[in-house]
């Protein structure tokens, strides 16, 4: 949104989360991207500064602020040329805890949280044979008095090693015994801390980009009672509005990405000289980025449209998903662009164009492939017959 019809806290925090990723340049990304390192530096700074906080209400020693707000700050991040996803879980996991959760979870972990004495890091959603298809999931989590015992498998845990609490998915009824499929799954808040070697396994997965992801396997492992969050059985309606903020605030960091590819291609084209002139004087050029523009534009007013829908109160499915997809593909589009504008430059690694090239590619992948939300549009919104 242009600046001029944003508020002025809104613009203050544009200002303060680009002054606090200045202190982290391309050199630093590039080392960590090189050594598939965590930015444990990057993540405390955001922390400390308060911004992962930024939807835990005041009480919990949060900032109490909207999901625009939220998505404000993961544009600005990724516009900056930084890497969000080492952090953005601990924003669209909160919604779970904080409309779910008892009293006593959020007293007892919310605090935490907002202070970095706890890191939510990690989401047990996608299993190998399930992937989206949640509903499949395998895992499961049986009541044993006091305790439940959870087996299983999850994979693309991403910073499941650079987390001290894990909001899993777990089936606790049998699916035949439930008159629902979205029935008998249920959520728990899991203390990494006391299970890790001790019935979870976590096992990194390389990748393209450094991403942090990882399996994670439960095998009898035991948790208290207490880690059930809201109501057995109800789990999956508890996360479909935890999965609409994870889609918006995804869209807010590829705005954010496409922004930064085309700032960076705007520049090059004007000072890189071919035949006594700058590349972007040719329409072959400038067009291509003009394109880009525009069609970021129209899919930033998508996601701050959805931002307000959820703010408001209301069910954004319709507007997150098609937010989703049009952010992720004006960034992928924007990504291409900057590729070939920068021409061989754009392989070389102290541009910083190739690491975000990278990048950019998982988010039409993921969290939800296009695919996947040109289903839902077509079932749900235009009521076409289930294709799936």
């Amino acid at each position: 949104m242009s600046a001029g019809t944003e508020s002025e806290d809104i613009v203050e925090i544009r200002r303060a989360v680009q002054a606090l990723c200045a202190e982290f340049p391309g050199e630093y990304w590039r080392e960590k991207d090189r050594e598939k390192a965590y930015p444990t530096e990057f993540v405390d700074a955001l922390t400390s500064a308060g911004f992962l906080a930024a939807l835990i209400p005041e009480d919990f020693g949060g900032s109490g602020l909207g999901l625009n707000a939220a998505a404000v700050i993961m544009e600005e991040i990724q516009s900056s040329g930084a890497n969000g996803a080492s952090c953005h879980a601990q924003m669209y996991i909160m919604n779970t805890l904080l409309r779910y959760g008892s009293d006593e979870q959020k007293r007892e972990y919310l605090p935490k949280i907002a202070s970095g004495a706890l890191r939510l890091q990690a989401f047990g959603v996608s299993e190998p044979t399930s992937g989206t298809d949640t509903l499949s999931l395998r895992t499961v989590a049986v009541r044993d008095g006091d305790h439940y015992v959870i087996n299983g498998q999850k994979i693309w845990t991403s910073r499941a090693e650079h987390s001290d609490l894990m909001l899993l998915l777990a089936r606790t009824t049998p699916r035949e015994q439930v008159a629902s499929k979205t029935e008998g799954l249920s959520i728990f808040l899991v203390d990494m801390r006391e299970v890790v070697g001790k019935g979870m396994t976590i096992k990194p997965i390389r990748t393209m980009m450094n991403h942090s992801t990882t399996e994670v396997f439960f095998d009898d492992m035991r948790i208290p009672a207490s880690a059930l969050i809201g109501e057995e059985g109800k789990g999956f309606r508890y996360i479909l509005s935890g999965m609409n903020a994870e889609r918006i605030l995804i869209a807010a960091e590829c705005i954010g990405d496409a922004k930064w590819f085309i700032a960076k291609a705007t520049d090059y084209a004007k000072e890189r000289h071919v035949f006594g002139r700058p590349i972007g004087q040719n329409q072959g050029v400038q067009f291509p980025i003009a394109r880009c523009y525009a069609q970021m534009r129209a899919a930033e007013l998508m996601v701050h449209h959805a931002a307000g829908v959820y703010d408001a109160g209301g069910n954004p499915g319709e507007e997150a998903n098609m937010s989703k997809m049009l952010a992720s593909e004006a960034s992928w589009a924007a990504a291409d662009m900057c590729v070939q504008t920068h021409g061989g430059f754009g392989f070389a690694e102290e541009y910083d164009v190739e690491r975000k090239f990278r990048e950019a590619r998982l988010y039409t992948v993921a969290p939800i492939s296009t695919n996947l939300i040109l289903s839902y549009v077509a079932e749900h919104v235009l009521k076409l017959p289930r294709s799936y």
